[in-house]
């Protein structure tokens, strides 16, 4: 399947993942920005598609992006674009762009079984915990992958920038 064709409404996307539920096991759901796509994402993402059947990510809207405080020059590449780059991993079944700041509400519709954040977020408070524990799953913390990051990627890009 193309790139693009993984890459579907989220309302969409729910009942598609509603009618295959039973066929493909549990539903693994994970989200982030994905600007500047590296290896830690493909690790990342890689982690997150082995503890389930179907790994579906959500990628965070360009005014979402915004909203979360990153660099005014944020983000770099713009949504369509960063979703369908991450739809191109073999790890990924389906992709979704939601406009939430945290994806409570994108939970909510996509009702997964697992919940895939970084193990960086495992100290902190997770505002989307309780609504993945509502509609009945679970939050697990993929392995943090040390050394790479988006801010860092951007920086090497700049001239002057560290190119290591």
């Amino acid at each position: 399947m193309p790139a693009a064709d993984k890459v579907l409404p989220r309302d969409q996307l729910a009942a598609r993942l509603r009618a295959g539920r039973k066929t493909h096991g549990k539903i693994v759901f994970t989200c982030g920005v994905f600007d500047l796509l590296h290896v830690g994402h493909v690790r990342y993402l890689e982690y997150a598609r082995s503890l389930g059947g179907l790994l579906v990510v959500g990628v965070n809207s360009d005014e979402s992006v915004r909203q979360l405080g990153k660099s005014p020059d944020r983000p770099i590449v713009g949504q369509a674009e960063r979703a369908e780059l991450v739809a191109a991993l073999e790890s990924v079944a389906y992709v979704c762009i939601f406009d939430e700041m945290r994806p409570i509400e994108t939970i909510r519709i996509l009702r997964p079984d697992i919940h895939v954040k970084d193990a960086a977020y495992r100290s902190g408070v997770l505002p989307e915990a309780a609504m993945v524990e509502e509609v009945g799953g679970v939050v697990a913390f993929a392995p943090h992958v040390e050394g790479w990051s988006t801010t860092k990627l951007a920086a090497r890009l700049l001239p002057g920038g560290d190119r290591r």
